[in-house]
């Protein structure tokens, strides 16, 4: 049966099928990364924003409208979104959500619509959007839908979906034209393919094409943080919808109480609250809820049997306690810096780091875990080091969502976040700290060595699988079979850029290199640069052999 409009249990069959196909693909999807390096992880980084998109869609009612499925979608996507990718998917959703407001269901003018305020607030939210990616991909299919239903206004959801589909194709083929390092690497836009491999799983639950009863599991990652994990959400008083904690005892039921009995009182704890337990054993009944009216939840109760232990707590006021106690103790600067490794962690800390987010290279931390951090610090003024190219928007985003002021420094290595770090003074203004962290990071050339997880060619070089390749800050710069003879032509085109052999040189090694194989490059570099200053230290970081800073 051809879908003309899509309801709300469609839509939801829809993302969770997109979810489940993107899941199935991203390993492909992270293959397509530019650069042939091991943390290729657009795949990953989409995956789990979608999979903290459909998170709350299982447990939806089938009644549920387009509106409310939009609205579960985007707020989880939000909190989920990891990475440039995942935080631009996240803005197609939100547009998607602003036209869906209002709406039981669509149809194709406001699937249409949808679609289109989707590409804007994905646009809107890049700094400097770059043609040949998956914002390129979202605006040809935005735009050929619009042209189809100008032509044709009767056109169906399913009829748009199909051509969402082929002219997806289309746009993703040509991004190498668009952008001549997808070209020189032989690939697609990776973000633009796992856009696809979303709206072919809305086709398919259109179409009745695929088993929605399995799908993949939310994948916890373990994120290293100094202090515990905040609350994502940070509610005034007056916000908290149910301002009662009621939790209480039922004892000594009375004659001729019955399961049924049981089911009825949630039932209608249910209508007047949340957070609800009904827990029986044997003769007894606990029960907890959230309500604005306590005295009706126990007058209730007392149908059933005697009321024991009984505890009525505010929330309302236990929330402005709270908040009173974290204004009390407001510091007026706080630090955040991302980092991998723990000899790398160890220089953030020993650098008045308040708060660690573990994450880099193959994991990028989540906007819901950076918020987090942001108001597990408690300061009045928090700076976020992303330390990643790939974290900044995230950054960017969480930035957004505290309510304190936050500055993102835009640092794209672990040694410019760590120039940043020792440029902080606590003592100076905010404007002073902006302006010197900045001056710092940007001072810093930044290299790094890893290895090549398949064969490729970049900036006229051959790389085969399993070459270790240099990076001066960002670009291509060295190949060589063997890691140490890599950092070693590296190191000589750093110190050539800076332009002064009298400098310093910080190098941390990683968690594959022993101490004495860094030692021994340093060697061979001091006797080349008897002027310059040598400095090594075990940064412990994952699949990177080494990270340079020169200064």
């Amino acid at each position: 049966m051809i879908k003309d409009t899509i309801d709300g249990a469609l839509l939801r069959d829809m993302f969770l099928a997109g979810a489940t196909l993107l899941e199935k693909n991203r390993a492909l999807v992270d293959s397509l990364n530019v650069f042939p390096v091991p943390d290729g992880d657009t795949g990953t980084n989409m995956s789990m924003t979608m999979q903290g998109a459909v998170k709350d869609l299982r447990t939806m009612p089938e009644t549920a409208t387009v509106e409310e499925v939009m609205a579960k979608v985007s707020s989880g996507a939000l909190r989920s979104a990891r990475g440039n990718s995942g935080v631009i998917l996240s803005q197609l959703f939100r547009g998607f959500y602003k036209v869906a407001k209002g709406h039981e269901e669509l149809d194709g003018i406001a699937f249409v619509a949808a679609m289109a305020e989707g590409t804007k607030a994905a646009y809107k939210a890049v700094m400097k959007p770059k043609e040949g990616t998956i914002l390129t991909v979202s605006r040809m299919i935005s735009e050929e839908l619009q042209k189809a239903l100008d032509t044709d206004g009767g056109l169906g959801c399913e009829a748009l979906m199909i051509l969402c589909l082929q002219k997806g194709e289309e746009s993703l083929r040509i991004t190498p034209d668009l952008l001549p390092v997808l070209k020189e690497a032989g690939v697609v836009d990776s973000g633009g393919k796992g856009l696809l491999f979303i709206y072919q799983g809305f086709l398919m639950a259109m179409n009745g094409e695929v088993n929605l009863e399995v799908l993949p599991k939310e994948e916890k990652t373990e994120e290293k943080e100094s202090g515990e994990t905040a609350s994502f959400d940070q509610f005034n008083a007056e916000d908290i919808q149910f301002g009662y904690c009621t939790e209480f005892f039922i004892v000594h039921l009375y004659d001729g109480f019955e399961e049924k009995d049981l089911d009825q009182f949630r039932r209608h704890l249910e209508r007047v609250g949340d957070s609800v337990v009904v827990a029986c054993d044997s003769d007894t009944v606990k029960i907890h809820v959230h309500s604005n009216c306590p005295g009706k939840v126990l007058q209730m109760a007392m149908r059933y049997g005697e009321l024991d232990r009984i505890k009525i707590e505010n929330m309302r006021e236990q929330n402005r306690q709270l908040a009173a106690n974290r204004k009390k103790n407001e510091k007026e600067f706080a630090l955040i810096s991302v980092s991998c490794g723990a000899g790398v962690d160890e220089v953030f800390r020993a650098l008045s780091t308040d708060y660690i987010i573990s994450g880099g290279q193959t994991m990028n931390p989540s906007i819901d875990s950076i918020v987090n951090a942001v108001h597990q610090v408690n300061a009045r003024n928090v700076f976020i080091l992303p330390n990643n190219s790939n974290i900044i928007l995230a950054a960017t985003q969480a930035s957004v969502l505290c309510s304190c002021h936050v500055e993102v420094l835009p640092t794209k290595t672990i040694p410019q976040g760590i120039a940043a770090a020792m440029a902080f003074n606590p003592d100076e203004s905010l404007e002073n700290n902006v302006s010197n962290m900045t001056e710092a990071f940007q001072e810093v050339i930044s290299g790094s060595v890893t290895f090549a997880v398949r064969e490729t060619q970049l900036n006229g070089k051959v790389i085969h699988q399993g070459d270790f390749i240099g990076m001066l800050d960002g670009d291509l710069n060295t190949v060589s079979p063997d890691a140490d003879e890599a950092a070693f032509e590296l190191v000589e085109h750093m110190i050539e850029k800076l332009g002064d052999d009298e400098c310093s040189v910080t190098v941390y090694y990683g968690a594959d290199v022993e101490e004495s194989r860094a030692d021994a490059l340093i060697a061979r570099l001091e006797e080349k640069y008897p002027e310059s200053e040598f400095m090594s230290r075990n940064g412990g970081q994952p699949l990177y052999s080494y990270y340079f800073s020169v200064l």
